[in-house]
């Protein structure tokens, strides 16, 4: 089934909460900013009232109640959207408290009153008429728009930067979180957007420390000299603390009293009073592991954390970084982490596990992702210049009639139209098309590619599968489960459950006739249904790793060509896990190939898992090498089974059992050697499609759904392997006898 929904970024969930509760707390203007963990969603609202509640990459959040009056540039539809309000030119003459303190009391009676509805804004958010249509903005996209002087002049209202900093203030809110880690696309205006965020909240905090990291030492510099500081000395007399250095700082930006100007009044104070400093900074670090180590930061912007290439490691870094933003278990400050992806060999692969590691739907007991951060991706058509149109909402197709865009450029093509166009010029190209992948991705994959130049196998058709996925329900693909024993009795029939924290994932279930089927010999269980496939398996033998480090186990079910009920020539199950215990994963191998009645190849050079076979009585499950004869195994492989991984003939035979897989039954089979060349292939299994575009034949122990994918393909082919017999010419001799006399005598 494909998904129609991969662009719906943003969901509106209805009723989400009843109606009941939430006209009542919104009576009493009781809702409390932050998680709320009755309803399991973060409130972003800061007036008590909660309206619609959005669901982002994940992440259940509500909005502020919409106001009875919102504000719009014109009554007519099509004249609504977003509009800059013109800083008035008397107050822009002011440059400081000072000489605001200076002015007459006539003047800021005047101007008072703007003045504090931009304090609002900046504290609650805005609302305004955008095409019909009541739209929220977060305070810090207000200051982003309103006040943040960028390279262009002021940015562009887009949707995608909504939607972005909607996510932003939901993970300020929420307790649980440590910030964001945002996979984007070039030129997506990531570095003006935490600029501004960093000198919004530095000009806002007390007593604290706001930090910059980059790929590169002098990246960070260039992003505080050129983009910090600028946004600083152009904001509003209003919104600038009191400074103490120079106005254009190359290190450090310090809100602070300088000791001249000690007793001067600010506009709220009387004239008996002091100021009050912030004693506020904000600054930049090189890029290294334990940049920043030890202090204690309010908020930390992280760009170009895709890009961090050796020695320097992101992961490495972040654990360290970590601590800066907590104070025991309490979370005191947040970071805000956005990036394309580089290749995977120069540093993309760290900030993948670190994207992976942050998925809002996996949170360990206290509630918190594994890297603590929450992740945020936007596809390349959202947010796509030149496909924005004056609304500031992305142009996916080509329009009917031409549109007019937020840049006043006219807007005759669609974003997706010119994504496919550039793809099929590149097509040939394999380097360069996944680098424009990496640079402009429309899902999570493509932001990830690899470069091609180091790949084993065919990572065109292996790609092209990923993209097809990628379209697609998976859910409606694939199941994830558990097996276990029907009963709790051992050695009975083996039943399959759905379970969203099952270790399986199976995208064929066999019909009733099929399941655990076994045939009996010798007083020995033999698999059923080894005509329609077979299973292989990367094993371990140690149950405890070392600093939580080991490789995971893995198992693969792949059928035959059959005249069953079944695919041909398909992966059905995918299994990559390490449970609490090595014999946990045992059993867990032993249930499936019950069954499934199917045999297993396995390598045996980690013995346990085939000892666990024999012991419980399914050695005739377990594979004999394919490429000896049984007279010429050891007396370890006749008893157990299994194949070393030893030899460099099978490390050969097996890598190839894979390339030749991919080859006929991945991606498009462009020639129609195998298959009509418009048919996609099926391979559901997302993580051993990616394990095979990374497959280092020199360095397999990394692979492990490489090694079990390419056993199990091994198994069905077993007849390719099989030694040549060779003909041996037979002499029989026979005895000869005298057989004079009464004794017969040999001769």
């Amino acid at each position: 089934m494909q998904n129609e929904g991969q662009n719906k970024l943003y969901r509106v969930i209805p009723e989400y909460i009843p109606n009941r509760p939430l006209t009542k707390k919104n009576n009493n203007k009781s809702w409390m900013y932050g998680y709320n963990q009755e309803y399991d969603f973060v409130n972003i609202s800061k007036t008590g009232q909660v309206g619609e509640i959005v669901e982002i990459s994940g992440l259940k959040i509500g909005l502020p109640l919409k106001p009875k009056n919102v504000h719009k540039r014109s009554d007519i539809k099509k004249e609504q959207y977003w509009e800059r309000k013109i800083y008035p030119k008397e107050l822009s003459k002011i440059n400081s408290i000072f000489q605001w303190n200076e002015m007459p009391s006539s003047f800021k009676d005047r101007w008072v009153d703007y003045v504090e509805n931009e304090f609002d804004r900046r504290e609650d958010g805005y609302w305004f008429m955008n095409c019909g249509d009541p739209v929220y903005i977060t305070g810090s996209h207000y200051m982003y728009l309103q006040w943040t002087s960028i390279d262009v002049g002021y940015p562009d209202y887009r949707e995608a930067n909504r939607i972005f900093f909607i996510f932003w203030e939901a993970c300020k809110a929420d307790k649980r979180s440590f910030g964001m880690t945002y996979l984007k696309i070039r030129r997506s205006g990531f570095s003006f957007m935490g600029s501004s965020e960093a000198v919004n909240t530095g000009t806002l905090a007390r007593d604290s420390r706001v930090g910059i990291l980059s790929k590169t030492g002098s990246d960070a510099k260039k992003m505080f000299t050129d983009k910090v500081v600028p946004i600083n000395s152009r904001l509003p007399f209003f919104f600038k603390p009191i400074m103490d250095g120079m106005d254009k700082p190359k290190t450090e930006l310090a809100f602070r009293i300088p000791a001249s100007k000690i007793t001067k009044k600010n506009m709220y104070e009387n004239d008996s009073e002091e100021l009050e400093g912030l004693d506020t900074t904000i600054d930049w670090k090189n890029t290294d592991d334990n940049s920043y180590d030890g202090e204690k930061l309010l908020l930390l912007v992280h760009d170009e954390s895709g890009k961090w290439i050796k020695p320097n490691n992101i992961l490495n870094n972040w654990r360290v970084t970590k601590t800066c933003l907590r104070l025991g278990s309490k979370i005191i400050g947040k970071c805000m982490m956005g990036s394309t992806s580089n290749a995977l060999s120069k540093g993309g692969s760290n900030f993948k596990k670190l994207y992976e590691d942050s998925n809002v739907l996996e949170r360990n007991s206290n509630g918190q992702t594994k890297s603590g951060m929450y992740a945020l991706f936007i596809p390349m058509e959202w947010n796509m210049e030149g496909f924005i149109d004056r609304y500031g909402l992305p142009v996916f197709k080509k329009p009917s009639k031409p549109l007019l865009g937020v840049d006043n450029e006219m807007i005759y093509n669609g974003a997706v139209d010119y994504w496919e166009a550039e793809v099929e010029s590149l097509k040939n190209d394999a380097d360069a098309l996944n680098e424009f992948y990496r640079q402009f991705p429309r899902t999570e994959s493509h932001a990830f590619r690899d470069e091609s130049k180091q790949a084993l196998f065919n990572l065109t058709k292996i790609y092209q599968q990923i993209d097809y996925n990628d379209s697609l329900i998976l859910e409606r693909h694939v199941t994830r489960g558990s097996f276990h024993w029907k009963n709790g009795q051992k050695d009975t029939e083996v039943v399959f459950s759905p379970d969203k924290r099952g270790r399986f994932l199976i995208s064929w279930m066999p019909n009733k006739n099929l399941q655990n089927k076994f045939i009996s010999k010798r007083g020995m269980k033999y698999p059923a249904n080894e005509h329609i496939g077979s299973f292989g398996c990367d094993s371990y033998d140690i149950s405890g790793t070392v600093g939580g480090k080991g490789s995971n186990g893995a198992l693969h079910g792949l059928t035959k060509f059959n005249m069953d009920e079944a695919p041909s020539n398909e992966f059905f199950l995918e299994y990559i896990a390490r449970p609490q215990t090595a014999e946990i994963f045992f059993e867990d191998v032993l249930m499936a190939c019950v069954f499934y009645g199917m045999p297993l190849l396995c390598e045996n050079n980690k013995p346990r898992l085939l000892y666990h076979f024999k012991n419980r009585g399914y050695r005739g499950y377990s594979m004999n090498r394919p490429d000896k004869v049984y007279n010429k195994l050891s007396k370890t492989e006749k008893e157990l089974g299994g194949i070393p991984n030893s030899s460099e003939d099978v490390k050969q035979a097996h890598a190839a059992a894979i390339e030749s897989y991919i080859e006929k039954y991945v991606g498009i089979d462009l020639s129609g050697t195998y298959r009509d060349s418009d048919d996609m292939g099926s391979m559901p299994f997302m993580r051993t499609l990616e394990d095979w575009a990374k497959f280092d034949i020199t360095n397999r122990t990394k692979f492990d759904a490489s090694i079990s994918s390419g056993l199990a393909i091994m198994a069905n082919q077993k007849q390719l392997y099989q030694p040549e017999q060779k003909q041996s010419k037979i002499s029989v001799t026979f005895a000869r006898y005298n057989n004079k006399g009464s004794i017969s005598e040999l001769i």
